[in-house]
């Protein structure tokens, strides 16, 4: 049966909401991310900053070069995920086949659904809409017979675009004449690689196709496929992450370790929180580090499964206290080894002190759902945050 797919792609997502909740920041170049004066780096800009070189990912020193007139905001994520939660309300009316690329990104398979609604075609139409009236914001959806024509198709025509790509003739005449990167898989050092063998645009893989596999091997294969307009994949449905994580890049290198605890105490609290919402605990605890000189550190332990702050926290400061001092630029915690089942190795020192705890933990929880999840801090909390004030 052949398949359709439609692909969603919000429109400068984070700066786009930015926009629509301050009429007076439209039509100029927003850069959402770290400030001018900070580290860090784009996370996504309007059009209009766009024209002046600006990209998601760039290093925020690099975006001010270029667009020194642009007006840099820090990302509210809280408004992002709202926004995307209402995004995905509408997406969810049209299939339960969907699979969620970020919290601006997913593709649709509406295989199976689409006549009901009047057709792939009248769908995208109306998610369109329905994104402007209900959500205030605009988006680009494409509509193929693949992941990824549809994801060409999104692209094609943005912003607020629609367009469509319903065979494979149709994919392999839009793409022909163009940069080998718009083949899904081809990233920066592929290119490079099939540029200096003379492969710069998609023409040129079908006419050195040997060239492709001698060169790349099983993944040539892949890009020869993709190519040709084959991709089998399927849409796959959300399904609960297998880890969930949280780090902090510092303005400053920090030699204080003491510092360095305030922040991972932060971090832990801010974890806990999740684990608590999706209803599950964690096996193992990671810390991760990199120092000044861009050196990458993990450590890790496993043991039961927790949930609660304390606990969390009492695993990433040992985990601290293992590796070199020195000079540090990032430091983070991950939770992995998720499960929704409480297994713990008994023993005569359990008391019931630890239950008590549990029961303040889920009550303390309760007041965070309802009011805000800063709405109980503990002192350890409440000085730790103190100290690393105006880090973030």
């Amino acid at each position: 049966m052949d398949k359709t797919i439609i692909h969603v792609d919000m429109d400068a997502f984070f700066a786009a909401v930015e926009v629509r909740d301050n009429p007076e920041l439209a039509g100029k170049p927003l850069i959402i991310g770290a400030l001018p004066h900070e580290r860090g780096v784009v996370s996504t800009c309007s059009y209009e900053a766009r024209k002046f070189g600006v990209r998601s990912a760039m290093s925020i020193k690099e975006a001010y070069r270029r667009c020194p007139d642009g007006i840099y905001m820090h990302p509210n994520m809280a408004k992002y995920k709202e926004a995307s939660e209402h995004v995905h309300e509408i997406w969810s009316t049209y299939t339960d086949l969907v699979e969620y690329i970020s919290l601006d990104e997913g593709f649709l398979d509406v295989t199976g659904t689409a006549a009901h609604f009047g057709g792939a075609h009248r769908v995208g139409q109306e998610i369109k809409q329905l994104t402007v009236e209900r959500v205030g914001l605009t988006c680009s959806v494409g509509v193929g017979y693949s992941m990824m024509s549809a994801k060409l198709a999104s692209e094609e025509k943005k912003p607020d675009g629609y367009f469509e790509i319903l065979t494979p003739d149709a994919l392999k005449e839009l793409i022909t004449d163009r940069s080998v990167r718009i083949i899904l898989g081809i990233g920066e050092k592929t290119a490079e690689t099939l540029n200096k063998a003379g492969i710069v645009t998609v023409r040129d893989i079908y006419a050195n196709r040997q060239t492709v596999l001698n060169l790349l091997g099983n993944h040539g294969g892949k890009i020869l496929a993709l190519a040709d307009g084959i991709d089998n994949r399927e849409v796959t449905p959300y399904t609960e992450p297998k880890s969930i994580g949280k780090e902090h890049t510092f303005q400053q290198d920090i030699t204080d370790f003491n510092y360095l605890e305030d922040s991972l105490l932060l971090t832990a609290k801010d974890l806990s929180y999740e684990i608590h919402q999706m209803g599950v605990y964690c096996c193992t605890v990671a810390l991760k580090v990199t120092y000044s000189n861009m050196q990458q550190i993990t450590r890790s332990k496993t043991g039961d499964a927790i949930s609660r702050t304390d606990e969390i926290f009492s695993i990433a400061k040992s985990l601290l206290q293992t590796i070199e001092k020195r000079s540090i630029r990032l430091v983070g915690i991950s939770l992995s080894g998720l499960t929704k089942a409480k297994v713990q190795q008994m023993s005569f020192l359990d008391t019931a002190g630890d239950e008590h705890r549990e029961k303040l933990d889920a009550v303390a929880f309760k007041l965070r759902q309802r009011y805000g999840k800063n709405a109980i801090k503990t002192g350890n909390e409440m000085i730790a945050e103190k100290r690393v004030k105006g880090e973030d």
